[in-house]
């Protein structure tokens, strides 16, 4: 049985015609739908206005915000600042949950239903998402193989009351593994779930970028610097996804990008006390593995869990 105060979807959108009637279309279809879904379009300059009016005009809990352009794409924290547009229109305490979802997602019909019955079975999970998919040249569904203990920014979903407690996203690459980390320092969790009720299509392959996948790896290199990322870690990372395709090259751009911020000094989050915890986690997930590091966190933390 879902929360009765039901859940809200925001997704900042830009140009997202090739890809997003398959997601209208699987919103559409869930099991329970959304209490309202805001869609921020973010000057579109293709057809996604149009289909956009369209939808909104066979279903009333889809709302269209116009936001002006801003002359381009932007990542991070372009993404961020068109998700806030869409948040300021609402009143939180409506919904029980909230939801960042992108319009490049294929979803299963149970989706948001599987979502909020794992979340009241446990309360402590602040954000949490099933797992990205993505179909690769021969048909073949190919997991983007994030860990569990993140839940993943493109369907990111939400406590409202967790939301709340965190202060929201910061407006900066890797918003969406920073919040999690977060969550775990304040003594809550954070999740995401390899089963196949919660598995999706990532229509548009996480870490490509618009500007091409190599961009889009040396994005993830300078926002693992940001967020507090200690070398020895970035260097396993960045050798772990020398297994994915662009095959070593995306590693290496990873390291390109955090050697490049590190050498010009760029600003990193000014939360000091979270850069910190992610470090020691991150020793300690070197030491033992993340599922054990995280586990131990958790444990520790649990007398800090507001509820």
């Amino acid at each position: 049985m879902a929360d009765p105060l039901g859940y809200v979807l925001i997704s900042p959108c830009r140009n997202e015609a090739e890809y997003m009637r398959r997601t209208l279309d699987s919103v559409v279809a869930q099991t329970i739908t959304p209490a309202l879904w805001v869609i921020v379009d973010d000057g579109s300059s293709d057809e996604t206005p149009l289909i956009l009016a369209d939808y909104a005009a066979r279903h009333d809990w889809i709302r269209v915000v116009p936001k002006p352009d801003r002359g381009k794409r932007a990542v991070g924290p372009g993404v961020i600042e068109a998700f806030y547009v869409g948040y300021d229109t609402i009143n939180p305490s409506d919904y029980s949950y909230l939801c960042k979802l992108d319009l490049d997602l294929d979803l299963p019909n149970g989706y948001f239903e599987g979502l909020m019955e794992r979340m009241e079975a446990d309360p402590r999970i602040a954000s949490c998402s099933g797992k990205a998919y993505f179909e690769d040249e021969k048909g073949n569904m190919v997991s983007e193989s994030i860990s569990d203990d993140m839940s993943l920014g493109m369907t990111k979903f939400y406590r409202v009351t967790a939301f709340e407690a965190l202060g929201g996203f910061v407006r900066e690459v890797m918003w969406d593994g920073i919040d999690c980390h977060k969550a775990r320092m304040l003594g809550w969790k954070a999740v995401s779930w390899d089963v196949p009720e919660l598995r999706f299509n990532h229509l548009r392959p996480m870490g490509s970028s618009q500007a091409g996948i190599f961009t889009g790896r040396r994005r993830h290199g300078f926002g693992q610097y940001y967020m507090g990322t200690g070398p020895l870690f970035l260097v396993a990372s960045a050798i772990n996804k020398m297994r994915q395709k662009p095959y070593v090259l995306g590693g290496l751009a990873i390291m390109q990008g955090y050697l490049g911020a590190m050498l010009r000094s760029a600003d990193r989050h000014a939360d000091q006390e979270l850069r910190a915890f992610i470090r020691r986690y991150q020793t300690r997930a070197l030491m033992v593995g993340k599922a054990r590091a995280v586990a131990e966190i958790e444990k520790e933390r649990s007398s800090l869990w507001p509820g």
